[in-house]
This record gives structure tokens, sequence and C-alpha cells, in this order.
């Protein structure tokens, strides 16, 4: 490896240390967002998640492990990726448009009381912000997980994580983090909780 591959794969870890250091000093909003999203699941509310790219990623990681598992063996929880339904997303999006793919799954799945959660590095997605949208004017809780604010996202979200990252990769492995701290959260809510 030359030096300067050497010199980038250490400015990336150099870079992602700082942003994690800074991130840290938010840690009690993911805590808060575990015990709340606790909550409502176990009242059999249900958490929708949305994403575009890497974000859709992290967003069906979430789910996944609400659905299964995230440490210990726990009941299943009612968690769904609205970007996983592919032959809803495309169908959507050939008859309404892609800024409408995220909004209409939200109007046809959530229910006052539910939580949306939407994870964008930029927090300008436009299908995005049409989902926050219709989550709040469908009495969801919209939770934003988003890069640097100021963002679009930010304003059209009841609560907002906006992590700082010089580079979207950076941004990217925050939200990871993010999500498995707000999992540790729930998972310590719902142990309390007795279920």
């Amino acid at each position: 490896m030359s030096t300067h591959a050497e010199s980038s794969v250490t400015a990336h870890c150099d870079e992602l240390l700082d942003a994690l250091v800074r991130f840290r000093e938010r840690a009690h909003f993911t805590e808060r967002w575990g015990g709340q999203l606790a909550a409502v699941l176990c009242g059999g509310g249900r958490l929708l998640a949305a994403g575009n790219g890497g974000s859709a990623a992290q967003a069906q990681h979430l789910t996944a492990e609400l659905v299964g598992r995230y440490r210990d063996d726990r009941p299943p929880f009612s968690a769904i990726a609205l970007h996983a339904d592919t032959s809803s997303t495309t169908a959507i999006a050939n008859d309404y448009g892609v800024d409408e793919v995220f909004a209409r799954q939200v109007r046809a799945h959530g229910r006052p009381g539910d939580i949306l959660m939407l994870l964008s590095t930029s927090g300008a997605s436009a299908n995005l912000l049409a989902a926050a949208d219709a989550g709040r004017a469908a009495g969801l809780t919209v939770w934003a997980l988003t890069g640097p604010a100021p963002n679009p996202l930010v304003a059209c979200s009841d609560e907002a994580l906006c992590v700082s990252g010089s580079s979207t990769a950076t941004v990217q492995e925050l939200h990871l983090v993010a999500v498995h701290m707000v999992c540790e959260a729930f998972d310590a809510a719902v142990e309390r909780n007795g279920r």
C-alpha cells in the first residue's frame, strides 16, 4: 500500500474519531428515542422507517433489529422499512412520481401515535420531505436522523438528530452508531417494562 493510500485511510479514521467524540455529547437523544420507541411498540404501535441509498440500508438495519433482535432474545416488534417493498415503491414511483414513494406508504401504514423515522445524510431528499409531511398530517411522530444542520428535513420533523461529519461516509457511519444506540436503549426499556 502506498504512503498516500495509508494516509487517506488514516485520515478517514481520524475524521470518524473526531466526529464520534462530538456525536457522543448527544447520546442522550438516542436513549430518549429508544425509550419512546419501546413505549409505542410495546403499546401495539409501529415504526415506519425510510431512507435513500445508504440511508435506506441503515433504516432497514433498524427495522431488522426490532423485528428480529438486537442482542438478547425478546418478542418481535412491528417495524417496516418502506423502501423494502419493491413492488409498492416501483408502482408508486411509476404512477405518482418518485416524491410520493414514501408518503403514500406512510398514509397507508401509519396510524396516529406511530413513529416515522427518516434517515438522510443531506436532509434534503424530496421523497423524505413528502413522507415527513404525510406522517405529521396522519398523527405520527416524525424523527429525522440527518447530516449537518440546518437542512429541510429538520424543519419538517418533530425531532431531529443531526450529526456532523465532513464526508457522507462519516455521517453514514455515525448513523449506524445512532441506530445501534437506539436499539440498545429500546431493549433496556423493554426489559424494564417486563416484556
